[in-house]
């Protein structure tokens, strides 16, 4: 079978240059578990992150032998388990890769419903980035009747789905900021935000306050130090933030820093999120949207490639911040 691999150890965020497809033999299917065909392939910033400083507990794969981590969606084709049958459809949120198969065991995946929802949305909206969301604006935040919510880096999986599972909580109002026209477009137009200010013109911190003139109750973070610096400024008192990435961080060999007093000064609660807490809550999480997605209310719009031989040139896209939507390879 095909595996993608890096090529080399690489020292900053991966390009396209820096893998290569190997044939490796189909693995063994392990007691109490499954192989599983894979169908998607969940393409995500950790993971730039992870190939060359490591991610959490995580070191970087192996050149040459490690297949490249991420999250799955797949049909099992092989069981030794009493959790999934032949033809069921898992979702394995971290144990999978870039391969046509994976061997998994029965802690490592959850057993998805491809009539709840398109299969392709539990690599999204119905998977981690969805997960990572819904723990935000529900179990951190809890978002309520009246919040004006943010968040940046809107047009990505977390952060549109923050901003509609904010609305479906009844925020009133519900800002975006992101990287260019065409992600602003998707932000307003398909999520359904308020507004979405491009950070990349001139004068968009004053437009953004002007759209939010008496303040922002809860902030999601998922850049890093200088936007929630600004973030920071227009904060209420007792605003409720949520840290949750580091985009603007991953390749920086420096670490992220940022100031306490502004905190302070406005009474901030502030939450780290770490979406390994919630895996326990898949079923509940995807009890709530799950019905969401399917009657339309909830989107996440996919920037797709198809065949595993294009994973790398969708990674160095994702990258280079050039991606609309979340990254999904369809094998």
């Amino acid at each position: 079978m095909k595996q993608i691999v890096l090529k080399h150890k690489i020292s900053a965020a991966p390009t396209a240059k820096d893998f290569i497809e190997i044939d490796v033999e189909k693995p063994i299917c392990p007691d109490a578990g499954v192989v599983v065909e894979v169908k998607y392939i969940s393409v995500d910033p950790y993971v730039g992150h992870q190939l060359h400083k490591g991610h959490m507990a995580a070191g970087p794969p192996a050149p040459q032998t490690d297949m490249i981590p991420g999250g799955i969606v797949g049909e099992v084709v092989e069981s030794h388990s009493t959790k999934a049958k032949v033809g069921d459809h898992i979702h394995a949120p971290g144990a999978g890769g870039w391969a046509e198969y994976v061997a998994l065991h029965d802690d490592q995946y959850t057993v998805v419903d491809p009539k709840a929802a398109p299969l392709s949305a539990y690599a999204g909206v119905l998977g981690m980035p969805g997960l990572t969301a819904w723990a935000s604006v529900t179990q951190l935040a809890r978002v309520q009747k009246g919040d004006v919510f943010a968040v940046n880096a809107a047009a990505g999986p977390v952060g549109g789905a923050c901003g509609q599972f904010a609305r479906m909580k009844g925020a009133k109002t519900v800002i975006g900021i992101a990287g260019g026209p065409k992600k602003c477009k998707l932000v307003k137009e398909v999520y359904g935000f308020d507004e979405c200010v491009n950070y990349k013109t001139k004068g968009w911190k004053e437009t953004f306050k002007a759209a939010t003139p008496e303040g922002v109750s809860v902030h999601h973070e998922n850049v890093g130090a200088g936007q929630l610096a600004f973030a920071m400024q227009n904060l209420q008192l007792y605003g409720r933030v949520v840290l949750c990435g580091l985009a603007a961080h991953y390749h920086d060999p420096k670490p992220a820093m940022t100031l306490i007093g502004p905190m302070v000064g406005k009474r901030a609660q502030v939450s780290g999120l770490v979406v390994y807490d919630f895996y326990g809550r898949w079923e509940e999480f995807r009890a709530e949207v799950a019905p969401w997605v399917k009657s339309g209310k909830v989107t996440i719009v996919d920037d797709k490639v198809k065949g595993l031989k294009n994973a790398p040139k969708l990674m160095e896209k994702l990258m280079a911040g050039k991606n609309v939507g979340k990254c999904v390879v369809e094998l």
